[in-house]
């Protein structure tokens, strides 16, 4: 069994709702947490977190704020190179199930709509590539700004990349389906095979964040 979630959680905005933040994180009871637009004042109980760069530009961003954190208990075996160590990051883990690449990522800081997002989508598109030659085994999780089942909030260039890259590398978008969704968690197809996949999301309202937080579990 293998349970993973992610959750953008809007630069805590809503720093007053705090421990019902924290506190609907480890609700969620993931081995494997990937938050995004994070702040080093909400801190998970795992054994380890492994965090982005700094923010490089200090005078728009609090000091306490990164774009990406992953959290888990599972042993750490290394760490690799991604395009832009600001945005996205990459963990090897020795999980339950073996060894894992975990690709934790904002794609377009900005959004879809600005200049950026598409050489953004396509440098990370490379990390997932070269990730892909280092192992069968990867989850690509976190913040897409883009979603998949409606038109909720998507470029049609944006997301005819990202179902290519989908299948060229042989990885499973586990939420597709889920609505008014741009947070995602892919995961290779070898790690699923006949398994069942369990979705459970929560920040249905939006009160704590403008993202909805999602899990999934391996079984």
């Amino acid at each position: 069994m293998l349970k993973i979630a992610t959750w953008n959680i809007e630069r805590l905005r809503h720093k007053n709702e705090l421990p019902s933040i924290v506190a609907s994180c480890e609700q969620a009871n993931a081995d494997i947490f990937i938050l995004t637009e994070t702040d080093s004042r909400l801190n998970l109980k795992y054994k380890s977190c492994f965090s982005a760069l700094p923010e490089a530009t200090p005078n728009y961003y609090a000091a306490t704020e990164t774009r990406v954190s992953i959290y888990t208990n599972y042993d750490f075996v290394r760490r690799y190179t991604t395009f832009d160590e600001h945005t996205a990051i990459s963990v090897e883990l020795e999980t339950d199930i073996g060894s894992l690449l975990v690709y934790g990522t904002v794609i377009g800081i900005y959004g879809n709509r600005h200049k950026n997002y598409m050489n953004d989508l396509l440098c990370q598109i490379a990390d997932i590539k070269s990730l892909a030659a280092e192992s069968k085994r990867l989850c690509i999780c976190g913040d897409y700004n883009c979603s998949f089942s409606d038109n909720y909030y998507f470029t049609k260039a944006g997301r005819t990349a990202l179902e290519e890259a989908f299948s060229k590398y042989k990885l499973e978008l586990l939420t597709r389906n889920q609505s008014e969704c741009i947070d995602h968690i892919v995961v290779s197809r070898e790690l699923i095979d006949d398994s069942l996949v369990e979705i459970t999301e929560w920040n249905l309202d939006k009160k704590l964040s403008d993202h909805k937080g999602i899990a999934v579990e391996i079984i």
